[in-house]
C-alpha cells in the first residue's frame, strides 16, 4: 500500500526490492499487487475492501503467505490473518527472517535473537505457541500469573540475558578497537548488495563470504591494507543498509556498527548500475544518521562501473558528486586510485566540530573557510549552528574566527 504523492516508478522500485528480500527469505513471488490511499486504514491498513479483494486473490492463486513492504502493528496482522486466513508478514519481518538465515557468528546470533524477541514480544498474543512448554512448563508461571503473561515474561528474561551477553561481547570490541587505534580505520558503508565485501577482498586479498544476495554480509570483517610507502590503515567491512531498516535490527546491532561510527573514514560504496541508485544513497545517508555516524568524513565510491553502458549516467553522477570516485571492485578497475585517495585522507591530519553564529556572521565564515567541507547545518534559537571538517591545518585559523564557547572541537 502506497500513499498518494508517491510516483509509480518509486512504487514499482519499492516492490521489486521486497519481491528479492522475499527470494532471500526462500518464498516463491507469485503475485505483486499496489493499492493508492490518502491514508492508512488503523484496522487493516489497506482498507477492508482491498483485504476481501486479497482473501478471493490468495484463493484463486494458491498463495500461503502474504507480505507487506511497511510495518504492521500487531492488531492490523491480527485482523488481516483472521480476514483472509493466511500467514501475514510485514517488513521488518522478512528482513529479521533474513538476518536469522544469515547470521554465522555467535554475535550476529545474539544480535539477530535479540532483535527477534523485541520485534515479538507486543505481538505475543493468546494464540501463541507458549513459550512455557519449550522450557518445561513446570515452575516456570508466577503466582497468579495467565499463560500469556508468563510467555511475556519469558521473553522479557531472554532479552535481558541476551543483552548482557551483548554487554561483554562489546566490551570485548572496544578494547579491540583501542588495540588497533594506532592505525587509522576505513569503514565501508553502502546499501546492501552494494559491493562492499567483493571490494574489500580486491583491496587486501581476503576471503570474505560474497554472494550476489542481500544482506550476504552480518559479520564485521577487519583486514589490514599496506601500500608500497609502509601506510597501513585497517578496512572493516560492515552489514548492508536498506531503505526502512527496522529498528529493532539498529539497536541489537549496536555493537556492530560501532565501527562505523568510530571509523577515521567512511566509504559509501553505490551500485551506480542500480537504476534508482541515488535513492539507495539516501537511505544509507538515514541510517548513518540514526546510528549517529551522520558527521563522519565521507568518501562517496561509485561501484559497477563495468556495467553502466550509458555515459550519460556516469556524467550525470559525476556532475552530482564532483568529490566522488569511480571504480570496478571485481574488475579491478580505479582501485589504485581509491587506495591513495583513502590513504591521504587518513594521514593528513582534519578537524572537525560544530561552531554557532549569528546568520551575518555565518555568511562571512563560510567565505572565509571555503576550503572546509560544511557536513550540517541547521538553525537554532535565531542562530546557525554549522557541523564542519577539514584540514587540521585550519584550527589556529578557525580558533581566531571563534568568540568564546561558540566553537566546539571533537577530541
Amino acid at each position: 500500500m502506497t500513499l498518494k504523492g508517491y510516483d509509480s516508478w518509486v512504487i514499482d522500485d519499492h516492490l521489486t526490492e521486497l519481491s528479492l528480500l522475499a527470494e532471500t527469505a526462500g518464498a516463491e513471488v507469485i503475485e505483486v499487487i499496489s493499492q493508492r490511499r490518502s491514508n492508512i486504514d488503523p484496522a487493516y491498513y489497506i482498507g477492508k475492501g482491498k483485504c476481501a479483494a486479497l482473501k478471493n486473490l490468495v484463493v484463486e492463486i494458491n498463495a500461503d503467505l502474504v507480505i507487506f513492504d511497511d510495518d504492521l502493528t500487531p492488531a492490523q496482522v491480527r485482523n488481516l490473518q483472521r480476514e483472509i486466513n493466511r500467514r501475514v508478514v510485514d517488513r521488518t519481518g522478512i528482513i529479521l527472517d533474513i538476518f536469522a538465515r544469515r547470521a554465522r557468528s555467535r554475535e550476529a546470533k545474539i544480535e539477530v535473537e535479540l532483535a527477534q524477541l523485541n520485534y515479538l514480544l507486543p505481538r505475543l498474543t493468546r494464540h501463541w505457541e507458549h513459550l512455557s512448554r519449550q522450557a518445561g512448563g513446570i515452575g516456570t508461571r508466577g503466582p497468579g500469573e495467565t499463560q500469556l503473561e508468563t510467555d511475556r515474561r519469558l521473553v522479557r528474561e531472554r532479552i535481558a540475558v541476551l543483552r548482557m551477553k551483548l554487554k561483554r561481547i562489546e566490551q570485548g570490541r572496544s578494547i579491540r578497537r583501542q588495540r588497533r587505534k594506532k592505525l587509522p580505520v576505513v569503514a565501508l558503508v553502502g546499501y546492501t548488495n552494494a559491493g562492499k565485501s567483493t571490494l574489500l577482498n580486491s583491496l587486501t586479498n581476503a576471503d570474505v563470504f560474497v554472494e550476489d544476495k542481500l544482506f550476504a554480509t552480518l559479520d564485521p570483517v577487519v583486514r589490514s591494507y599496506q601500500d608500497d610507502k609502509g601506510r597501513k590503515a585497517l578496512f572493516t567491512d560492515t552489514v548492508g543498509f536498506i531503505r526502512k531498516l527496522p529498528h529493532h535490527l539498529v539497536a541489537s546491532f549496536k555493537s556492530t556498527l560501532e565501527e562505523v561510527v568510530e571509523a577515521d573514514l567512511l566509504l559509501h560504496i553505490v551500485d551506480i548500475a542500480h537504476p534508482f541508485y541515488l535513492n539507495q544513497m539516501e537511505g544509507v545517508r538515514q541510517v548513518l544518521e540514526d546510528i549517529g555516524a551522520g558527521a563522519r568524513p565521507i568518501l562517496t565510491v561509485f561501484n559497477k562501473v563495468d556495467l553502466v553502458s550509458s555515459d550519460s549516467v556516469l556524467q550525470a553522477a559525476k556532475d552530482r558528486h564532483p568529490g566522488a570516485l569511480f571504480i570496478s571492485a571485481i574488475r579491478r578497475i580505479g582501485l589504485k586510485r581509491l587506495t591513495e585517495t583513502v590513504l591521504e585522507l587518513v594521514f593528513t591530519p582534519t578537524i572537525s566540530g560544530e561552531i554557532t553564529l549569528e546568520p551575518a556572521a555565518a555568511a562571512e565564515w563560510e567565505s572565509r573557510f571555503k576550503s572546509v567541507r560544511v557536513e550540517s547545518k541547521k538553525f537554532v534559537e535565531g542562530k546557525i549552528k554549522i557541523r564542519f571538517s577539514g584540514d587540521g591545518k585550519m584550527k589556529d585559523l578557525l580558533l581566531r574566527f571563534a568568540e568564546g564557547d561558540n566553537l566546539v572541537l571533537d577530541e
